[in-house]
């Protein structure tokens, strides 16, 4: 639907990657492959316009990731009205383009006031399939952001304002609205910045992830923060613990949640890591003023967001009020390795 409404408005959409046609966990069906002779019908181009003046394109990629993201950030700079999607097979696909992100991706705009608006798709997500299919290294993306801890501007700007000044986004999008929004506000911004989307597999036919289709439609946008919205919550007076997180961990903690009969613990969705939603983040620590505030994360505790998140979730108390206390911390502990190759220890662990 994104791909598509962009073409609608007048834009291009170029996919590459490891197996984009038809989506390495079958959520996408870009080319439908004829079985009576060569070829393959391409749905979006065929639906929304004639194919030729704006177009959908997918290209299946090998696996030199150095080769094939260095292609596509040329492509995107070259033509800033293409929305330019690199996706990798797994999230630690990327580890073989370490020197196009470091060189260009992340410093390309400071070093050489050139820009591109390349969006890096990275599934990620533990679901107990070992260290080489979990993690997409999200911490090594944050590390490499501009945007600094304390809060900006009094705590008071705008998304698209935050967007301006940083050097990459760096997203976890959690349902199926919000990453529609997200790309199409990608494309509707009057400036490139390159994007990093940290996207869980669990979620691509994951029923909690879906959205009703008003969320769509006029008026709605991309959400930053997703509060909780639990219709069995306490008043926030009464909630003893406020849990941020970013990710698939949600939909397990809340799952754990139902199980146990909580109603005093809410759990809120940091969906933009960078820039991070310092205002919307204020503004809920002022409602759960009896609350003590967690941060969880399904990576061990040296990876993820934990060690980025920290700080900024501190700052953000001193401007409640909260100087003197603590974010707490939930996760898994410090690993050499991003994820155990065991399903019974993963369970575990989770």
């Amino acid at each position: 639907m994104a791909f598509a409404t962009l073409i609608k408005d007048g834009f291009s959409v170029r996919l590459s990657g490891q197996d984009v046609e038809r989506g390495t966990f079958s959520h996408r069906h870009a080319h439908v492959f004829y079985q009576d002779r060569d070829g393959y019908y391409n749905p979006v181009n065929h639906v929304m316009n004639d194919g030729k003046t704006r177009r959908f394109i997918a290209a299946n990629s090998h696996l030199s990731e150095f080769a094939v993201m260095g292609y596509e950030l040329g492509y995107s700079q070259t033509h800033p009205n293409t929305l330019s999607l690199w996706e990798a097979q797994f999230g630690d696909f990327a580890n073989g383009a370490q020197v196009m992100i470091d060189q260009f991706l992340v410093a390309g705009e400071a070093k050489w006031n050139v820009k591109n608006g390349l969006v890096v798709l990275l599934p990620h997500g533990y679901d107990g399939n070992g260290p080489e299919h979990s993690s997409a290294r999200t911490e090594r993306f944050l590390l490499l952001c501009n945007q600094d801890e304390d809060v900006p501007y009094e705590g008071k700007y705008e998304y698209k304002q935050a967007l301006k000044d940083i050097n990459m986004q760096v997203v976890h999008p959690s349902t199926a609205a919000n990453y529609f929004h997200l790309l199409r506000t990608h494309m509707r911004m009057p400036f490139r910045k390159p994007m990093v989307v940290i996207a869980p597999k669990k979620l691509l036919r994951f029923k909690g992830a879906t959205s009703n289709i008003e969320d769509f439609g006029p008026d709605t946008k991309f959400d930053p923060l997703i509060s909780d919205e639990y219709e069995k919550l306490q008043a926030p007076e009464k909630v003893r613990k406020v849990i941020f997180c970013s990710g698939q961990v949600y939909f397990d903690l809340h799952e754990e949640r139902e199980k146990k009969g909580i109603t005093d613990v809410a759990i809120h969705r940091v969906e933009s890591l960078c820039p991070f939603p310092f205002k919307s983040i204020i503004g809920e620590l002022s409602k759960y003023k009896n609350a003590k505030i967690t941060w969880a994360q399904e990576e061990p505790k040296n990876a993820g967001s934990w060690t980025y998140a920290q700080p900024r979730m501190r700052n953000c108390m001193k401007w409640v009020e909260r100087k003197g206390e603590k974010v707490e911390y939930a996760g898994r502990p410090i690993s050499a390795s991003t994820a155990t190759g065991y399903g019974k220890n993963h369970n575990q662990q989770l």
